[in-house]
């Protein structure tokens, strides 16, 4: 879909620890806190790595990019720490913005309706709700600076 930004990572998750902080090779390229730079998934840390090492990455940062969103469950505003930034040179030489969010696949579409309505069913409606109101937020900013947000999956990474 997004060929400069998808990995070729095609580790196994179980290398990977899933919370920690990742050390940059090409500090060049990082903006932000370089001793900040924190992974809240494997997932993450791969991206983080594809990021770090690919030579069309200009620039990249993780969560450094805020977007207000209104929260539909809690009824109020919060701010949206997307996952990623990248600014990428294509093969044609352009360059292009991103903003990235690392998701799995089954938050990216709301949750089939059980039987009984379980707990767990009434946490995954709102956490899609709330996923939902985040990313609708993050198209309008994203639009705003002809910028583009994409929602990578562990298809593009590779894991599943």
């Amino acid at each position: 879909m997004y060929p400069y930004l998808i990995s070729i990572y095609k580790s196994s998750m179980n290398k990977y620890p899933k919370v920690g902080k990742y050390k940059i090779k090409n500090k060049e390229k990082y903006i932000g806190n370089l001793h900040e730079c924190k992974h809240r998934s494997g997932w993450e840390r791969i991206y983080m790595k594809y990021l770090d090492s690919n030579p069309s990455v200009l620039e990249w940062g993780s969560e450094t990019i805020k977007i207000p969103y209104y929260n539909p469950v809690e009824k109020r505003s919060r701010r949206y720490f997307v996952d990623f930034y990248a600014k990428v040179r294509d093969k044609n030489g352009y360059e292009q913005r991103y903003i990235i969010e690392i998701k799995p696949s089954n938050q990216c579409f709301p949750p089939k309706e059980p039987k009984r309505k379980t707990k767990a069913y009434k946490e995954a409606i709102m956490a899609y709700m709330v996923n939902q109101a985040k990313w609708k937020a993050a198209y309008k900013y994203s639009e705003k600076r002809e910028w583009k947000f994409i929602i990578i999956t562990e298809k593009e990474l590779g894991i599943k």
